[in-house]
């Protein structure tokens, strides 16, 4: 299905910011739909001005649709839908005309005109399907009401409200609770929802023929000065969003001002009750926070351990008892590394080019100023249960690279690279770390050595990553190592 900005870039003569202003519309009229029990499709004159191209389309929830197909994209001559003409032409909402009949179902046909800063951009058409048209509760009165006074508000240009951007996806629907107010701020009609939704954070009566903003404001802890602005603001004099949390409970609340003359007759207020949503938020805040502080405590023990192994390493007076524990010091610090980048992050996934780096200078300070180390490429963001193992088997393979591969005195490189591949299902990471040392014995065999260090490596990537491992003459000089890791991130 073709997008909105393609079609009329493609079909229209609309500019920038007339196309900005049918998305802030178009952002906005689900509202509209839902409180008028109906489908709409919004239609732009094309360049020529002979025909339409219908470039959005919006369902009702709250009832039956009169669409079944997607309208999206759909061109239709000018003076084949004589509503259009006449809204287009004359500026105003036009409801003149029998129902239509789609399918065997009766449509009612409105035709509403958007227009921004006196110029009509292109026409709504309303369409009810009146199939099962029944004497209207006060709710859908109320809901009617509110949706001609919202019509007549885009025909006039003044809805939606350009200041104020609203997310959809988080912002309170008709179906989820509504108020009406007069120009007063005294409530007309609340819906059973919202009634619930106010009996949740302490109002024992009703709500009808009080003013909302008064109580909005009483049933709120008290906050001084704020108290004044939120009473106003919940009388709907302005459009906004905000929240009221009790002692009981949290509802989240949407005004819309109605202005459909110009002068405010009074104001629609959406409302849903959010306290469990809430709640769970506050217990995920929590919950990360404990992890994160977890993984400090974590890695404040490890260093404590490695700096335990290094004051015993310093005690010892054997050469090769002194070499296994400084090993033991570096393998700690990869994994406590790890535990730091994750204690900083909201989520058990890190930024594994920096735990890269800091190994890579970390291990090279057992041969300060006689090989260099460099990385290439990016490993990008990894679970920690493949962070973890595979900073230690960087180590391990740097450490081992740093010992065996260079005689002492001698100058080198050695390089880490790290290429991602495969398909989301089937994520590799190839990672390559290349020295131009002394290079490999001859007859040696990486997966039958005695040597801790590769064993340790052969474990955790074979074992605990499901990867494989080699270890091969380089090209020219040197020795290459290289592994072959799964790395599916976790969403």
């Amino acid at each position: 299905m073709p997008s909105m900005n393609d079609l009329v870039r493609q079909h229209t003569a609309l500019d920038d910011s007339d196309l900005e202003w049918l998305h802030l519309l178009v952002s906005e009229w689900q509202l509209l739909s839902d409180l008028s029990f109906a489908d709409l499709v919004l239609w732009v004159p094309t360049r020529d001005g002979t025909r339409y191209v219908s470039v959005a389309q919006m369902r009702p929830n709250t009832g039956p649709t009169s669409y079944q197909d997607d309208m999206v994209g759909h061109l239709v001559p000018r003076g084949r839908r004589p509503l259009l003409d006449a809204a287009l032409d004359e500026g105003r909402i036009v409801r003149e005309g029998d129902p239509e009949w789609r399918e065997e179902v009766p449509v009612r046909v409105e035709s509403i005109p958007v227009r921004r800063e006196g110029r009509v951009l292109g026409v709504i058409a309303r369409n009810t399907n009146l199939l099962t048209v029944r004497t209207p509760s006060r709710l859908e009165l109320t809901y009617l009401q509110s949706a001609s006074d919202l019509a007549q508000m885009i025909a006039a240009g003044t809805f939606p409200f350009p200041d104020q951007q609203v997310d959809m996806d988080a912002s309170p629907r008709v179906g989820d609770g509504l108020i009406r107010l007069d120009a007063d701020g005294i409530v007309q009609y609340a819906s059973p929802n919202a009634l619930s939704a106010y009996h949740r954070i302490g109002l024992a009566s009703d709500l009808v023929g009080h003013n909302l903003g008064t109580t909005t404001a009483e049933l709120a802890p008290s906050r001084g000065p704020v108290d004044e602005a939120l009473s106003k603001v919940a009388s709907g004099w302005a459009p906004r969003e905000f929240e009221i949390e009790s002692a009981d409970g949290v509802i989240q609340l949407r005004a819309i001002p109605l202005k459909p003359k110009g002068t405010r007759v009074g104001s629609l207020v959406l409302l849903r009750d959010v306290t469990e949503l809430r709640r769970r938020e506050r217990e995920l805040i929590t919950k990360d926070a404990t992890i994160r502080e977890i993984h400090h405590r974590v890695k404040n023990n490890l260093q404590t351990v490695a700096a335990l192994l290094r004051l015993q390493a310093r005690r010892i007076e054997s050469d090769r008892g002194r070499e296994a524990l400084e090993e033991a010091v570096r393998r700690v610090g990869s994994i406590a590394i790890v535990h730091e980048t994750l204690s900083q992050n909201l989520d058990e996934r890190v930024e594994f080019d920096e735990i890269a780096d800091r190994v890579l200078a970390m291990v090279a300070e057992i041969s300060p100023g006689k090989v260099t180390g460099r990385r290439t490429g990016r490993f990008g963001i990894l679970d920690a249960e493949v962070a973890t193992p595979l900073s230690m088997v960087l180590t391990e393979v740097l450490q081992n690279a740093l010992e065996h591969g260079f005689r002492e005195g001698d100058r080198g490189t050695v390089e880490v690279s790290a290429v991602r591949g495969g398909t989301s299902r089937d994520a590799r990471l190839l990672v390559t770390v290349q020295d131009d040392g002394v290079g490999l014995p001859e007859g040696f065999d990486p997966h039958r050595s005695g040597n801790l260090g590769l064993q340790i490596v052969r474990t955790l990537v074979e074992g605990e990553l499901g990867g494989s491992f080699d270890m091969v003459a380089a090209p020219e000089r040197g020795t290459q190592v290289l592994l072959d890791i799964p790395v599916v991130v976790s969403k």
